[in-house]
């Protein structure tokens, strides 16, 4: 059993720790929370440890790992600390809003030899496993394009000084917030992107970093995508991968906090469409269990490679910046081309 401390009582770190309870591989048995009193009231509810501060819990013997739930500018920091400090660490997405930032993260893990573990819970999801498993054995033949969008308007209603609504901590908004998910599934099924063109609008919520995004992207071997975000509509979520053999799309009944399945079509080379339901599965918390499985074993590699995290986040970057020079296309290896390979 990984033991575990999270950091950041939000939204989401009070979903993990709740979700988690039911893990028989990976154990939440302290957190860490700047507001005091809504810290330990949280805390003495689920018999954890309140913890005051995050060097604090770096110095807790019995913790393994943590778990970042924090503003996206402390992720580099809180990495590098906990990596210097022997223990492992699982981000929540983005790694980071720069691939310069991104890299001095993963290297401070490789240097400490210890574990790093992404919130991208969609590449543990049946249907996206399903979906892959096609592609291996090339029901699909040669990959084509790549079509997805995640919108949905959680944010609408937050105080304008949030974080997550701003430009700064939170870069091109939507992509950020949700449309980074399909950008990692896309890069692990296309590679790393070549080229990026992105457009970001304010068009109905005043959000500082935006609330309606849309990249066109070029991926290794001619692959092209289009991923959509918005943070000013009700919840929506579809991936679509088409091959010169048949194609898969994939619906979201829900969101992923509170999963009720997914509608999986999948049509063959000889035009017949299957449609099936998928119930509802916890690809969240079995993410959080493949990265304490990598932890606990010691060889078992985690299934979001190093290389696929430092490539997300590089395309995340080219995105803020295409849409920041109105659609210019940028080329995310030319930020810096030691960015594109992990020492």
């Amino acid at each position: 059993m990984i033991k575990v401390a999270v950091v950041g009582l939000g939204w989401w770190g009070k979903i993990i720790t709740e979700m988690l309870a039911a893990s028989s591989r990976i154990s939440v048995v302290a957190a860490v929370e700047p507001n005091e009193q809504e810290g330990k009231a949280f805390c003495k509810l689920n018999q954890l440890r309140y913890l005051s501060s995050y060097a604090l819990a770096l110095e807790q013997p019995d913790i393994d790992a943590v778990i970042l739930t924090t503003p996206n500018r402390l992720h580099e920091e809180q990495i590098i600390l906990a990596a210097q400090a022997g223990k492992h660490v699982f981000c929540e997405k983005p790694l980071a809003l720069t691939a310069e930032s991104a890299l001095k993260a993963i290297h401070a893990c490789v240097a400490n030899d210890v574990r790093l573990g992404l919130g991208h819970e969609r590449r543990f999801e049946p249907p996206t496993l399903q979906l892959r498993q096609l592609l291996r054995q090339g029901a699909l033949g040669r990959l084509i394009q790549i079509e997805g969008n995640f919108s949905q308007n959680k944010f609408i209603g937050m105080d304008p000084s949030n974080w997550r609504l701003s430009k700064a901590e939170a870069g091109c908004g939507p992509m950020t917030a949700t449309g980074i998910h399909l950008l990692n599934l896309a890069i692990s099924l296309a590679g790393p992107a070549l080229q990026v063109r992105a457009h970001n609008f304010n068009k109905i919520t005043g959000f500082e970093s935006g609330d309606s995004a849309s990249a066109q992207l070029v991926f290794a071997d001619g692959v092209v995508g289009s991923i959509n975000a918005m943070l000013s509509t009700p919840f929506y979520s579809r991936f679509a991968v088409f091959g010169s053999e048949g194609w898969v799309e994939v619906r979201d009944n829900s969101h992923v906090e509170a999963p009720t399945g997914w509608t999986f079509s999948h049509c063959d080379k000889h035009g017949e469409i299957t449609l099936r339901n998928i119930p509802a599965a916890t690809p969240v918390r079995d993410n959080l269990e493949a990265f304490a499985a990598s932890i606990d074993s010691g060889q078992q590699a985690y299934p979001i490679s190093l290389q696929e995290m430092l490539d997300t986040t590089a395309a995340l970057e080219a995105v803020q910046l295409s849409a920041e020079r109105l659609g210019q296309i940028v080329t995310p290896g030319a930020l810096d081309v030691q960015h594109r390979q992990i020492a």
